[in-house]
């Protein structure tokens, strides 16, 4: 999805030019310190402790960051970008990419080589057999050093060769591509981007993904991905890769880039005034310290052994523009993740001085916590610069020097480094061995080893490690090795299907999917498996159920989907999984839902599947079986059964989202008519699938019954998913409110009036009383609370307003395009729910 062009990545990522060292004392209010001055300057969580690792003339400008496997650091350098507050000189190459070294072992590098010069704002960076990826000058590039001199070999004048020319998607660095991570299923991810790559057979290949982030990402023990936005700190997929986005009838809400926490504040040690929007009020708080993210970056999971076991697992993540990084305890709860900050008031890592810019992180082999610290003033790229941090910049002397940088670590106080092994002499038996390590960068880089030696011996050691591996981290990765070495076996998948461990049976399931898509055997007795497993499933592993649903016969996938949703279908993102699996199967299944005796009960769940169902079919576009589901409504009383309103709620918001050639009638349905029981935009809508003899005149009905035009119609109707998502569980499919939960939407000034008001609410929540239509509602009779929904994107938001400003005969006409994108930013610093009060002064 596509992201306002105000989130400015002040992470911005990244940054300089070499211009040659200044030590002037005149260099504004925050001068520039040695590397010694800074680290006395850091407030860190009790028990740890911060040390040096690297610092220029060294290294310049680091932006990313890699471990090879003898423990060497690979460091991106942009050292060209905003050499002046304008800009000028960006584009010239004097980037690079150095590979650091500790000799003596000192825990402190002190020997730089330079794999490759002459860069033009280098931006990611991959190591893969025999060389590395880099993304630079908007291009992605396979570098090759064959001698193993650590600088990228020559061949025919040029180091470098063309992999992607449309790599990073824009020239401005804070919208382009950038990541190049490798995950478990041995695909190379990228933030900002709807890109990935493999190595197959020698030959890399891109092919599409969903979109993820903006500036870096990271994976978990699971694989799943986890990025970040400027204005939104912790996003993640909680299912895998590109399976939400599989059925074109169905457009998922959940699952991939779902926020982790509305938590936004941020707790800087010093003051914060050279920030974009600093003149914006409720930026920084009255000692000028910034209040929320405005330059979240590289979340990375924490998933090594050298700090305690209280950070395992832990999130961290980067805010350059308030000097600090922010720590997040992950929970989870079935197929769902939350996120919280263990302690509100304190960050984890926080700096006095300005020029601390963390932009990246990574775990060493030494378990240790790696932090790249661009250190300098300004941040922010030319293109996106206010007159207010210009002149913020310019006056407190913060654009020179760009020619430092700085790399630490976070490691326990008293910590001695382990003496660690180069695995790249580690014969492949060993390499085996390390997949069961507790350390998750030794797990990662055995199983990268493994599949770029290609070195199919060890298949029978790791199907004893997949099959009776006592570790579950260490049998999933030897399951993705096996795949990544093409050595899986459908027999031994099977046999895991049913494994004890949730993680090994899911990830057997998801590798099994190949097998039964190619032979009938195995899709038989998968789908053996997977129905004996539905019984007594949990949601997480219904989830899987639900994906992997797909590739079996329709005969038994149907059945088992319709269990998968009634049992579980309270939840959107198994709602939205089960819908992945349906593609072309919708309208079989929504007939056996309507006949099933367990599926006659009425509840938001069941209604909102049905409508799923229907608005599904409905962008298939059979005429026969849209003839059918009219056929179907067709009542002689006029008063529809609660299956019967989803299925025109469904028809309605199908017909909302695009335009159809209409299905042929031989005559008027009844149901269409004033006396068919269907409220009139709906019915509007309904029939604007159909025609028949006549009908002409209830086309001019349907322009006078909703007024929205074709974008906003599809905004519309995309906000009706999102609703249905997000929304209806407190204000109810009708919006009439539910009690002990929220009020009704319908008829409410906050709905039809002010829109920036409404953006407001969903932007950062709403408590207390509130008075809907002249009644008064407040606890115990609602939540005392509505939550933010901040981690929502401008679109997503404005399509519900869109949708609920227009809904059950509320016609307020559609929300501006940028209105939320405004309002979000006119806010800014806002951490704390609206009352009534406030909101009614704030839009005076």
């Amino acid at each position: 999805m596509v992201k306002s062009a105000y989130k400015v990545c002040l992470l911005s990522v990244l940054l300089s030019v070499s211009t040659g060292l200044q030590h002037s004392s005149d260099e504004g209010p925050s001068p520039a310190r040695t590397p010694d001055q800074e680290q006395a300057t850091f407030q860190l969580e009790p028990g740890l402790s911060i040390q040096l690792v690297a610092a220029e003339p060294l290294v310049q400008d680091p932006v990313a960051m890699t471990f090879d496997a003898d423990g060497r650091l690979w460091v991106v350098e942009m050292r060209g970008f905003m050499p002046t507050i304008d800009g000028e000189g960006e584009n010239k190459p004097v980037g690079r990419i150095s590979v650091l070294e500790d000799t003596n072992a000192d825990g402190r590098m002190d020997k730089s080589t330079v794999y490759l010069d002459s860069l033009i704002m280098p931006r990611a960076l991959a190591l893969v057999p025999g060389g590395a990826l880099v993304a630079e000058n908007s291009a992605l590039w396979l570098t090759q050093d064959k001698n193993g001199d650590l600088k990228a070999d020559r061949n025919g004048g040029s180091s470098k060769t063309l992999i992607d020319n449309d790599y990073a998607g824009s020239a401005l660095p804070e919208h382009a591509g950038n990541g190049l991570w490798r995950s478990m299923d041995n695909h190379y991810y990228n933030a900002k981007s709807r890109f990935r790559y493999q190595l197959v057979n020698g030959q890399w290949q891109r092919d599409s993904t969903e979109f993820r982030g903006q500036w870096g990402l990271s994976h978990d023990n699971k694989g799943r991905l986890y990025y970040n936005y400027n204005w939104s700190q912790l996003h993640a997929d909680l299912v895998p890769p590109n399976y939400l986005n599989r059925n074109k009838h169905h457009t998922a809400t959940t699952g991939i880039d779902q926020g982790l926490t509305i938590d936004r504040r941020v707790y800087p040690v010093r003051p914060n005034p050279a920030v974009n929007r600093g003149y914006i009020p409720g930026t920084l708080d009255k000692g000028g310290r910034l209040q929320e993210f405005t330059a979240a970056c590289s979340p990375f999971v924490y998933r090594g052994t050298a700090l305690p076991t209280a950070y395992a697992g832990n999130v961290f993540v980067c805010e350059p523009a308030g000097n600090l990084i922010k720590r997040n305890v992950l929970t989870e709860n079935g197929p769902l993740i939350t996120a919280r900050d263990p302690h509100p008031g304190r960050e984890f890592l926080a700096s006095t001085d300005e020029r601390f810019r963390p932009v990246s992180m990574a775990e060493g082999p030494d378990g240790a916590l790696y932090i790249a610290d661009i250190y300098r003033g300004l941040i922010q790229h030319s293109a996106y610069i206010t007159p207010y941090l210009k002149e913020q910049t310019l006056a407190r002397k913060l654009v020179q020097p760009t020619d430092r940088g700085r790399i630490w670590r976070i490691v326990p106080q008293g910590w001695k480094a382990p003496k660690r092994p180069k695995l790249s002499a580690a014969s492949s038996a060993e390499l085996v061995g390390y997949l069961s390590s507790p350390d998750g960068w030794y797990r990662d880089m055995a199983q990268g080893l493994l599949i770029d030696r290609d070195d199919k011996s060890v298949g029978p050691a790791l199907t004893a490690l997949a099959q009776k591996g006592k570790d579950p981290l260490a049998r999933f990765h030897a399951l993705w090795t096996l795949n990544g070495l093409h050595l899986n076996q459908p027999d031994q998948l099977l046999r895991l299907a049913a494994d004890p461990d949730a993680l090994v049976q899911a990830t057997a399931i998801r590798l099994l999917e190949p097998f039964a898509q190619g032979g009938q055997a195995v899709r038989t007795s998968l789908g053996q498996v997977l129905t004996k497993q539905a019984a007594n499933a949990t949601a997480a592993q219904a989830l899987q159920l639900a994906l992997t649903a797909q590739v079996l016969d329709a005969n038994v996938a149907q059945p088992l989907l319709m269990g998968i949703a009634r049992q579980f279908g309270t939840i959107p993102l198994i709602r939205d999984a089960v819908m992945s699996s349906l593609q072309d199967g919708e309208f079989a299944l929504l007939q056996r839902i309507l006949a099933a005796p367990d599926w006659q009960t009425q509840t938001p769940a069941n209604e909102i599947f049905v409508e799923m169902l229907t608005t599904a079919i409905v962008r298939k576009h059979a005429p026969t079986e849209l003839t059918a589901l009219l056929t179907r409504l067709d009542t002689q009383t006029g008063a529809l059964t609660w299956q019967q309103k989803a299925v025109v709620a469904g028809l309605a918001t199908g017909a909302s989202a695009g335009k159809f050639a209409p299905v042929s009638l031989a005559a008027a349905p009844r149901v269409l008519s004033p006396a068919g029981g269907v409220e009139p935009s709906r019915r509007a809508a309904v029939a604007s699938l159909f025609t028949w003899p006549g009908h002409a005149a209830d086309q001019q009905e349907m322009a006078k019954a909703n007024p929205l035009g074709d974008d906003d119609q599809k905004l519309f109707a995309a906000g009706r998913q999102l609703y249905l998502s997000t929304c209806s569980g407190c204000h109810g499919t009708d919006g009439r409110g539910m009690a002990r939960f929220a009020p009704p939407l319908i008829g409410s000034d906050w709905v039809l009036g002010d829109g920036k008001r409404l953006a407001l609410i969903l932007l950062h929540g709403m408590e207390g009383p509130v008075d809907v239509a002249g009644k008064v509602y407040n606890t115990p009779d609602i939540l005392p609370v509505m939550p933010a929904h901040s981690t929502m994107d401008d679109a997503s938001i404005t399509a519900i307003l869109t949708y609920i400003r227009n809904e059950w005969g509320n016609q307020a006409g559609p929300i501006g395009k940028r209105v939320v994108g405004t309002t979000r930013v006119t806010s800014q610093g806002r951490v704390m729910p609206w009352t009534a009060n406030e909101l009614n002064k704030y839009v005076k």
